[in-house]
């Protein structure tokens, strides 16, 4: 028996999700039995932390400092703060943060009734965090059914970076009038590696605007008012990455953010941030994300950046697996697994389109149900525009021919300047010309039976079955330590962040997580009434 277009073995097919869930279950168990600073500053967050002292540094992460320094990370820091909070009298958790760091207030891990009073009390308090990502999911299903989705797959997807929120805001709104359907606010440069969020509006951000509470509300509020003039709802894009992942998440869902940048392994192979602390970390954002209906888009493009992209397409595909497994076990459903993939195979390569529409099938009819993120030519950008728009124009045509569901708008002048503004409208005319002459292709492509490209997708998926087997029998961290993905090599004993992780110690304590893993609103109803999954089997 076959499967699709591309004549996939189903048994090979099942064998490669049971090999990717054998790889990654290890890591899932070292997940669960260890936190990080920056998953005990996303539940304080929750429990409604807030602000920053007059030096910038939030005080949360004052509050979190306070507690390592006197009780250690091992026990998470919610039942020390709130025991603290009724031994002081305190009923506002960011006054506490500040007496703590005046030096005016001491941590203990408390036993017994005063143990279990402050469970209570902190559940409570983060409880009320997780209501109001709630309603901010509830919020966006209102509006999309107020304005409607955009009328067709995949979605244009469209990044600003100007360094300042204020200017990113009116480029944003042109950019939706333009056809953008997505707006992705890149991030500052090196942000990823701060191990603090800054706060409110920024203007000085390098090759990025930061991403803030604040400026997540700001553009939010801006697109909101664009989706009500287009009579359509424009979704907006961050970043839940880099040593702050579990607070990007946390944010995300309070200010209603649509999509957030969350790959396992991205943080890792790129950023050189310690492997433990980032699967940590990303588990703990992906249960957040689900929670708040946010779809995630993962960052196996970059792979491609480092490594060639046909001789290592296999890790690409391993990558996606092991990314599905990791984000299914923390509850997100399949409309919200904006896997990536890109069109980086060099345009000198002989039948390199072909190549390209075999990788790009593949990853579509392995993840049928989930809406694909696909990511434009970068690596082969020579300066040459026209010979760039020509190489967009073909990644557009291949977004078409194989359904993708997210679309990254192309830039002729990607990876050789800042483009312009001229630059993203030209963009944007190349990709609605090719969508409005070719959107419908997918229905009558396709590939011929034992050929080229059928050929290309099998070998493919048999390359990744064969390293899926390798991980299984020497482990993923040692995988990745080896420079299995992206040629990087990042032993797991070492990397940015490391000092930030904690095994959990008896008694342990995290009401997010036990809210999230054991709430009330079931992932897969949410997934049943969204729009979006509406929306992409209506496409297909």
């Amino acid at each position: 028996m076959s499967v699709g277009k591309l004549d996939l073995d189903p048994v090979l097919v099942g064998r490669a999700r049971e090999l990717a869930r054998r790889a990654g279950q290890p890591v899932v168990d070292l997940a669960r039995g260890h936190t990080t600073v920056s998953v005990e500053r996303a539940v304080l967050r929750l429990a409604g932390v807030s602000g920053a002292d007059p030096d910038g540094i939030p005080w949360v992460n004052r509050l979190v400092d306070a507690v390592v320094a006197d009780v250690g990370l091992g026990h998470g820091v919610a039942v020390p703060v709130f025991e603290a909070m009724a031994r002081e009298g305190v009923d506002d958790v960011t006054l506490l943060a500040q007496k703590a760091a005046a030096g005016s207030v001491r941590f203990v891990v408390p036993s017994g009734r005063g143990a279990s009073a402050a469970r209570r009390a902190s559940r409570r308090a983060v409880a009320a965090g997780v209501r109001s990502i709630d309603r901010r999911r509830a919020e966006r299903e209102r509006l999309v059914r107020r304005w409607g989705d955009p009328p067709r797959r995949p979605w244009v997807y469209l990044i600003v970076a100007t360094g300042d929120i204020y200017e990113d805001i009116p480029q944003a709104q042109a950019a939706a009038r333009a056809g953008a359907d997505v707006i992705a606010v890149i991030r500052s440069t090196g942000q990823s590696l701060l191990d603090y969020v800054p706060e409110g509006a920024t203007r000085e951000g390098f090759a990025g605007t930061y991403a803030t509470q604040e400026n997540f509300r700001l553009m939010r509020a801006a697109l909101d008012e664009s989706s009500r003039e287009l009579g359509r709802y424009v979704r907006l894009t961050n970043y839940a990455s880099g040593l702050c992942m579990p607070e990007m998440a946390t944010l995300a869902g309070l200010e209603r953010l649509d999509m957030m940048l969350n790959d396992s392994m991205y943080g890792i192979l790129f950023r050189d941030i310690n492997p433990v602390r980032t699967f940590v970390d990303q588990r703990f954002s992906r249960q957040v994300h689900a929670r708040a209906g946010i779809i995630i888009n993962t960052g196996e493009d970059n792979y491609l950046t480092t490594a060639d992209a046909v001789d290592e397409a296999h890790t690409v595909t391993v990558s996606q697996l092991l990314n599905e497994f990791f984000a299914h076990e923390a509850g997100l459903a399949d409309w919200q697994l904006g896997l990536g993939h890109a069109f980086e195979i060099n345009p000198d390569v002989p039948e390199s389109l072909r190549l390209e529409l075999a990788h790009a099938l593949l990853a579509r009819e392995l993840f049928p149900d989930a809406p694909l993120k696909w990511m434009p030519p970068t690596k082969h950008m020579t300066g040459d525009v026209f010979r760039g728009n020509l190489l967009d124009g073909f990644f557009n045509l291949v977004g078409a021919l194989t359904g993708q569901g997210i679309l990254l708008v192309g830039m002729m002048t990607e990876a050789v300047v800042t483009p312009w503004l001229s630059d993203r409208d030209i963009a944007l005319q190349n990709v609605r010309y090719v969508l409005g002459a070719a959107g419908g292709l997918a229905e009558d492509f396709v590939p011929a039976p034992g050929g080229f490209i059928q050929a290309r997708a099998n070998q493919v998926l048999g390359e990744a079955v064969s390293l899926l087997e390798r991980i299984v029998d020497d482990t993923l961290l040692r995988a990745i330590a080896e420079g299995t993905f992206g040629i990087m090599r990042r032993p797991a004993d070492r990397g940015k962040g490391l000092d930030g992780v904690a095994r959990h110690e008896a008694g342990y304590y995290n009401p997010a997580t036990e809210i999230l893993e054991g709430g009330p609103v079931s992932v897969r109803s949410a997934a049943k009434r969204s729009p979006a999954v509406a929306n992409e089997r209506r496409a297909r």
